[in-house]
């Protein structure tokens, strides 16, 4: 097997992998009624992760070279605020809060603008404002999905 084709089958063995656990868990959790929604995008994810894994075992997989070590350096702060968010905020806190919390910390590290400058941190408040609004309508108003409840609310 060489190299490029390694490269492919990992993540993408580690995505197939991480998509049966969340299809597993969708089809296990009770109340069976709150988890319809995340059964139905779970399903469609295994889906392409299915897809993906026999692309990349089957060598027809072609784009790119892997993640420089430079790509890493940048990806890994979104990676870590996003482990956080998956593993204790989003219960600890409540999915809006740690939702909020979480778009705005990873807005913050990869916008251009300065940290210094309070014209960046408004407009990155009011952005997160109104993608969270989006957030709550789509989920709870819409689709009806119920969110970890935390701390707060």
């Amino acid at each position: 097997m060489n190299m490029t084709r390694f490269q492919h089958l990992i993540p993408a063995g580690i995505i197939f992998v991480l998509s049966a656990i969340v299809t597993w868990l969708s089809f296990t959790e009770e109340p069976a009624e709150s988890f319809l929604f995340p059964r139905a995008i779970s399903v469609f994810f295994i889906a392409l992760a299915a897809w993906n894994l026999v692309r990349a075992a089957s060598g027809l997989s072609r784009v790119g070279e892997g993640m420089s070590s430079s790509v890493m350096k940048n990806v890994f702060p979104g990676l870590l605020v996003m482990i956080v968010f998956v593993f204790w905020a989003a219960k600890g806190l409540g999915f809006y809060l740690a939702s909020s919390l979480s778009f705005l910390a990873i807005y913050s590290l990869y916008d251009p603008a300065p940290w210094s400058s309070p014209k960046a941190w408004i407009k990155r408040v009011m952005i997160t404002a109104a993608f969270m609004a989006v957030v709550y309508g789509l989920f709870t108003l819409v689709l009806q999905v119920r969110t970890p409840r935390g701390l707060f609310f």
